[in-house]
C-alpha cells in the first residue's frame, strides 16, 4: 500500500528540485469562499473580465473542473530578479523618474505562464515516475481556479488585505501554480493571518481600488486598467495612472512583509530589454513589428501594440502635468503628434487626450 504521508513529503522535495520555493497540499472544499466570490461578481467588481463568470461553479469546485480531483498540490515560485535586492529595492521601485515607463516587476522577464506550466509538468512527471500513471491537470492563472483560496487553504500563506497571498518568509513577490490530482494525500493546515492593523496597501493605492480590506474593485485597479481592459481607459483614472504603463506594484511595495521577498531560483525572470528603466518615449516609438519581436515570450505581448500605445499615451500625457518643466517639451509633443493618425481610434483618442494635457 502507498504511504501517502511519505509520498507528500517526497512531492514537496521534488517541487523544490523543480524550482519552486514551497509546495503544499489542499483539499477541494472551497465552499467557504463561494458566497464571497459570488458577491464580488454581483457587485460588478470583475469589470470586463467575463472569464470570471463563464465557468459557473467550476471555479470554486475543482472536482467539477477536473472530475476525479480530490487534492490540489499548490506551489509558489519567487520571481524577483537576482540583483533586485542589492539595495532598498522597494524604495527604488517607488521612486522612478517621471519619464520612466513603469512596468510591473513580474512582467519584465519571461512569461510566467510558460515557466510555471513547464515546471508543474516536470513535477507531475516526477510523481508519475514514483507511483505510476495518475489523474492530474496543471494550472497557473490560466483556468477557473481560485488560486489564492487554494494556496491559503494549503498553508502556503495568508490572503493579504490587497487580496494577494502573503508569507512571512517571502512576502508576496511570487507566482502560484496548482496540480489537481486524484491522489489521497494528507492536507496541510492553513497559517495565521499576520496583517494585523496594517493598512498601508489600502492607503497607497493611487485609484483607491482596495475598497475594503480583502476586497478589490478591479475596475479601479491600475493592473486591470492597463492589462485587462480592452477599451478606453476611463478619463477619471488617467491622471492617477501616472507613468505606470503595464501593471502596478504599489500595494506590494509598501507591504512590510516584502522586505523578506526572495529572488527567483530560475533565470527566466531576469529583466529583458531593459524594461526596468526604459523611458516612455523610447517604448512609444516601437513599431508594431518591433513590439511583437521584442515582447516575444513576454506576458506583455498579449495586450497587443494598440493597448501598449494607449497606456503609453496616458503616461506621456501625465508627464507634463506631473513635471511642469516638461510642459511643451518638443520630444514628447513630437512623439504624440506622430501617432495622431494611427489607424486605431482608441490610440488616436488617448493621444489627443495626452496632447491636451500639454496645453499651457
Amino acid at each position: 500500500m502507498t504511504d501517502y504521508v511519505q509520498l507528500a513529503q517526497e512531492i514537496k522535495q521534488l517541487g523544490l528540485q523543480s524550482g519552486f520555493a514551497d509546495v503544499r497540499v489542499s483539499d477541494v472544499d472551497l465552499s467557504g469562499y463561494e458566497a464571497e466570490y459570488q458577491a464580488w461578481v454581483a457587485a460588478g467588481f470583475h469589470g470586463e473580465m467575463a472569464y470570471m463568470t463563464s465557468h459557473g461553479s467550476k471555479r470554486y469546485r475543482p472536482d467539477e473542473l477536473v472530475p476525479g480531483t480530490i487534492r490540489v498540490i499548490t506551489a509558489r515560485m519567487d520571481y524577483l530578479p537576482a540583483d533586485a535586492i542589492k539595495d532598498d529595492w522597494r524604495k527604488r521601485e517607488l521612486a522612478h523618474s517621471a519619464d520612466t515607463a513603469v512596468i510591473s516587476i513580474y512582467a519584465r522577464g519571461r512569461d510566467y505562464h510558460k515557466v510555471l506550466r513547464q515546471r508543474l509538468q516536470q513535477l507531475a512527471d516526477a510523481i508519475a515516475q514514483k507511483i505510476g500513471p495518475f489523474g492530474y491537470r496543471v494550472f497557473t492563472d490560466s483556468a477557473p481556479v481560485m488560486e489564492v483560496a487554494l494556496a491559503q487553504k494549503s498553508g502556503l500563506g495568508w490572503r493579504g488585505k490587497h487580496t494577494l497571498l502573503l508569507t512571512r518568509e517571502a512576502g508576496s513577490m511570487f507566482f502560484l501554480g496548482e496540480i489537481l490530482v486524484d491522489i489521497p494525500l494528507p492536507v496541510d493546515p492553513p497559517v495565521q493571518d499576520h496583517c494585523g492593523q496594517c493598512q498601508r496597501c489600502i492607503a497607497v493605492c493611487p485609484t483607491q481600488a482596495i475598497v475594503a480590506p480583502y476586497q478589490v474593485d478591479a475596475r479601479r485597479c491600475i493592473s486591470y486598467l492597463t492589462i485587462e481592459l480592452q477599451t478606453s481607459i476611463p478619463l477619471e483614472f488617467r491622471p492617477m495612472i501616472g507613468n505606470r504603463v503595464y501593471g502596478c506594484d504599489d500595494c506590494q511595495l509598501v507591504c512590510p512583509w516584502n522586505k523578506f521577498a526572495q529572488t527567483a531560483s530560475v533565470d527566466d525572470f531576469e529583466v529583458r530589454h531593459g524594461l526596468d528603466k526604459q523611458t516612455m518615449l523610447s517604448l512609444f516609438a516601437w513599431s508594431e513589428d518591433e513590439f511583437l519581436r521584442k515582447m516575444e515570450g513576454s506576458p506583455i505581448r498579449r495586450i497587443g501594440h494598440e493597448r501598449w500605445l494607449r497606456n503609453l499615451a496616458v503616461g506621456l500625457g501625465n508627464l507634463a502635468s506631473k513635471e511642469p518643466q516638461a510642459k511643451g517639451a518638443t520630444p514628447v509633443l513630437a512623439a504624440l503628434q506622430s501617432r495622431l493618425a494611427h489607424p486605431s481610434e482608441m490610440v488616436r483618442e488617448h493621444v489627443q487626450w495626452a496632447l491636451d494635457q500639454h496645453t499651457d
